[in-house]
């Protein structure tokens, strides 16, 4: 059975004790799990990881079938899974253990999930999706705070401190603290003082600097450019993913040349492209050739060799590298 999130306000009117919240927005799926605790759980709240599941697997379900695992309502939260966990489930459910609610924290599923699949099909199972935020939630977010707090704020001081948060609700949540604390002894606050207190969210990673150069997104990729440092390690990690990233465009054009279709290089391509990523790739594709990907490729190659062996100028290599594919591309 499949929910969304504002459906589980009213959890503790909801009859299944099955639960997979798969998705990368941490901060709501925390936020949905206090709730479940502070509704029905005070106690007797236990979290695992898959692997102490299965290494532990006939003791624990034991222990859970003879009520001696706890002695009230009980609470399982298990991340880290992968589809083993299944059967845990499913062995859960046939020895009908009463008073147990579990709750699968997973990151995010394709379609071809068997866990995701099997917990959208049975109806005593309840799967939920928890997307990035969008701005518009996390202003609102923001918004209420300083209601609340009944603080003047600007629109340009809200738009600042959600673009800063990168849409986590848990980065916005770490300086909204930042600002309660500023805000003691005062009532009012000014853009500065919030540029000062907050930080970028080192949200930007790797993977979306990569992404952005590579689809010829120049305004993105100086916006990340200037808003992170960049250490010597970090170089190449970053350039690292390039190469893995241009090898996957590579492989895509050469699918594409075989007279297959973008989509159908999408949905062919191995490992599977996970459908948040689709629309970027689907740009890549179309922005790069195969002879410019492969020149691409066997240059970052090089890098990769010279930022070893020159380590102290290895971030002056890195943005160069990338602001010459800006510059190639416009």
């Amino acid at each position: 059975m499949i929910l969304k999130p504002y459906q589980l306000v009213n959890m503790k009117s909801k009859t299944s004790n099955y639960y997979l919240f798969y998705g990368q927005n941490e901060g709501q799926k925390n936020e949905v799990i206090q709730k479940i605790i502070n509704d029905k759980f005070t106690k007797n709240i236990y979290r695992y990881d898959e692997d102490e599941i299965l290494n532990n697997y006939d003791n624990l379900l034991n222990e859970l079938s003879n009520k001696s695992f706890f002695e009230d309502k009980k609470m399982l939260i298990i991340s880290r899974v992968t589809d083993k966990i299944i059967s845990f489930i499913e062995d859960v459910k046939e020895r009908n253990i009463r008073d147990i609610k579990i709750i699968i924290n997973s990151k995010a599923l394709d379609k071809k999930s068997k866990l995701r699949a099997s917990f959208e099909r049975d109806k005593e199972l309840v799967c939920v999706a928890f997307y990035h935020d969008d701005n518009s939630t996390l202003s609102n977010i923001a918004s209420k705070f300083f209601n609340e707090k009944k603080i003047p704020i600007s629109r340009e001081i809200i738009n600042m401190l959600v673009e800063r948060c990168r849409g986590d609700r848990i980065n916005l949540s770490n300086e909204i603290s930042k600002i309660e604390n500023f805000l003691l002894d005062k009532d009012k606050i000014s853009f500065n003082e919030i540029l000062k207190l907050t930080n970028l969210a080192e949200n930007y990673s790797f993977s979306e600097l990569a992404d952005a150069c590579l689809s010829n997104n120049k305004k993105k990729t100086l916006l990340i450019i200037n808003e992170n440092n960049f250490s010597a390690d970090d170089c190449i990690a970053l350039i690292r993913i390039f190469l893995n990233k241009a090898k996957r465009i590579f492989a895509l054009k050469k699918m594409e040349q075989e007279n297959k279709s973008i989509e159908e290089c999408l949905t062919s391509y191995k490992p599977p492209i996970f459908w948040k990523d689709k629309e970027v790739v689907r740009k890549q594709i179309k922005h790069w050739s195969l002879e410019r990907i492969q020149k691409l490729i066997f240059f970052v190659n090089e890098l990769e060799l010279l930022m070893k062996k020159e380590n102290t100028i290895s971030v002056y290599l890195l943005n160069d590298f990338i602001l010459d594919q800006v510059r190639i591309s416009n």
